[in-house]
């Protein structure tokens, strides 16, 4: 029920067709009782940057979710960002702070770090590898590094791109040991597909999956289908692994907790977005 008293969140981004997050967002405020509402709002790149200025002159809005293709340009129009914002180049969440300025996160990475904790894989002092260096990946290295990883491997078809996370990476966490060129698992205590590699029966696989070792965390980032042909590949070697979608489920506490609003747990969010479809 949507009121006068109603607090508004954002979405945007164009398409709109395909955004999901109104279909887990707003059954979660139902159920908990949560005086809001997710609303999706199509807006293309060249209105954009006023838009956002002015979508926040609202009295009664919280907060924005940003998505494809505003992601990027959103880091440059904002007060304050953190620094994975910094790092990854791009934002997915604004709010507007009790001065008035806009303050912007990203949640990508989060996401994947909450449930690899959740899951019971240790963080601090890891060596991680990180396979993609475009958004997901760098969110999720950025991410990585903030929650005391102690060294990271990172790899991109385009080196130039894993390079550049690297260099951005050292600048923020100068006690980090970074090193880019080589996709080989071995030696690392988590392995990252952050690309679409290993998607189906048949694809090539990110990396040489027999130099996995069993006692090594693996994480994907498709979330089209839950069990990759890359996962099933790193499940018969007998890691323990994290599938796509528990990043997408894990940062909405996040999101929640950096928008003022009762956090909850990714179970209760796929219970009652079930519930809703």
């Amino acid at each position: 029920m949507i009121r006068g008293t109603t607090t508004l969140i954002a979405h945007i981004g164009y398409p709109t067709h395909a955004f999901k997050a109104p279909m887990i967002y707003n059954p979660y405020f139902k159920h908990a009782g949560v005086d809001a509402v997710v609303v999706p709002m199509g807006c293309k790149g060249e209105p954009y940057p006023a838009f956002l200025r002015a979508l926040f002159r609202l009295e009664n809005i919280r907060g924005a979710l940003i998505t494809m293709p505003h992601k990027v340009s959103t880091a440059g129009l904002l007060d304050e960002v953190t620094p994975t914002v910094k790092i990854a180049g791009s934002c997915n969440a604004v709010r507007r702070a009790d001065d008035g300025r806009l303050v912007g996160d990203l949640f990508d990475g989060e996401g994947f770090v909450r449930g690899v904790r959740r899951k019971g894989f240790t963080l601090v002092g890891a060596r991680a590898l990180v396979v993609g260096a475009g958004g997901v990946g760098s969110a999720i290295a950025a991410s990585l590094a903030a929650a005391g990883v102690a060294a990271i491997g990172l790899f991109d078809a385009r080196a130039e791109s894993a390079d550049a996370l690297g260099e951005r990476l050292k600048a923020h966490y100068p006690a980090l040991a970074v090193s880019t060129g080589r996709n080989d698992p071995e030696g690392f205590d988590l392995v990252v597909n952050a690309t679409p590699m290993g998607m189906d029966d048949g694809d090539p696989l990110p990396l040489d999956v027999s130099r996995i070792a069993p006692s090594t965390f693996v994480g994907e980032v498709v979330m089209r289908q839950e069990m990759t042909a890359f996962l099933r590949a790193v499940q018969a070697r007998g890691c323990r692994f994290q599938v796509g979608s528990d990043m997408l489920f894990e940062q909405i506490p996040a999101y929640l907790e950096f928008f003022g609003f009762p956090s909850t747990t990714p179970e209760l969010l796929r219970s009652v977005a079930r519930l809703s479809y």
